[in-house]
């Protein structure tokens, strides 16, 4: 459980990525009902630490604030730049304790300094994947996805992509239901899933444009219904083969992949909240039956959604 979170920086800090983790874990929203984080920032030489842009940070911690964290973070991190070997030693011992480990965007070289890599499924910005399977011929880079989780090392893509793996900590840790509240004041989606692509086509959508909104806001709101391409391409007004063109080119991902995401998602947040029977959940998220339910839950989540709802249901704030 993450109750202590340390970002570890150095000199070349990027700092929007240093951002992503202090807004999703540095923020205090008790008033919402989510747990507050020991946050710190903290750095191998306490005081002035330059970063990727003109302007300098003050960080009077040291690496002393990762000895007791559950979670440290690395952000994005000039790739040139060797890693202070202090550093290095203090992520190994983070997860030599059973901590965990986030890096986000080329953070992930400074995880792969350390070793930490070494048979590990991970990616970085797609840009930088390349460098990054060459550079540590024993990580398992995959340049597709947003994040993976490697259970005690995490890796995300670039920029928002830090975002998803922070939800999605937050989301495994404390529920379906805290993760969107936290998603709700960032304005951002609640849920991405790890395995979906880094490049959408179309990310900032024109004005005037036609875009898949209204559909997808509909799709969310008829999750129990029988959902096939054919018919969501007839309410967009599409055949179904431009439609699967669009969606991936506006998602990132597949009408089956983003309706199973959802589905999921609103059934952790029904298992959380309600006492409808797990076959009763199923059949109100689109799944049919309780087996086709378990399957895509467990698939996904790693759990069932029976052991679930013992870990997450009546979770005290």
């Amino acid at each position: 459980m993450i109750r202590t979170v340390a970002v570890a920086v150095f000199d070349g800090v990027a700092p929007f990525e240093l951002g992503v983790i202090t807004e999703a874990f540095g923020v205090d929203r008790s008033d919402q009902g989510v747990p507050t984080f020991d946050f710190r920032v903290c750095a191998p030489v306490p005081g002035r630490v330059t970063t990727s842009m003109p302007f300098d940070l003050h960080v009077p911690a040291g690496l002393e604030a990762t000895l007791d964290a559950d979670l440290v973070a690395v952000p994005a991190m000039r790739r040139s730049d060797t890693p202070p070997p202090e550093l290095l030693d203090a992520l190994r011992a983070v997860v030599d304790r059973g901590g965990r480990v986030m890096s986000v965007c080329t953070g992930a070289f400074v995880l792969g300094e350390a070793g930490l890599l070494d048979g590990r499924r991970c990616t970085t910005h797609w840009m930088y994947a390349d460098e990054l399977a060459e550079r540590f011929p024993k990580a398992l880079v995959d340049p597709d996805v947003l994040y993976v989780d490697a259970g005690q090392v995490i890796t995300s893509a670039g920029t928002a992509a830090g975002i998803d793996a922070c939800l999605h900590l937050i989301r495994e840790d404390y529920g379906a239901k805290i993760a969107a509240k936290v998603a709700r004041r960032m304005v951002v989606p609640p849920h991405r899933d790890g395995g979906q692509a880094q490049f959408i086509q179309s990310p900032i959508r024109p004005l005037h444009c036609d875009t898949l909104d209204e559909v997808l806001a509909w799709m969310s709101g008829h999750l129990d219904r029988d959902l096939t391409v054919e018919t969501l391409a007839a309410r967009a007004h599409m055949s179904p083969r431009t439609f699967a063109r669009r969606f991936r080119a506006e998602t990132g991902t597949t009408p089956y992949d983003w309706l199973l995401a959802r589905r999921v998602e609103q059934a952790q947040l029904l298992l959380e909240e309600g006492d409808d029977s797990v076959e009763q959940i199923a059949v109100r998220c689109g799944f049919g039956t309780a087996a086709v339910l378990r399957h895509h839950f467990t698939r996904r989540l790693g759990t069932t959604p029976q052991a679930y709802r013992r870990t997450f249901r009546r979770r005290p704030a």
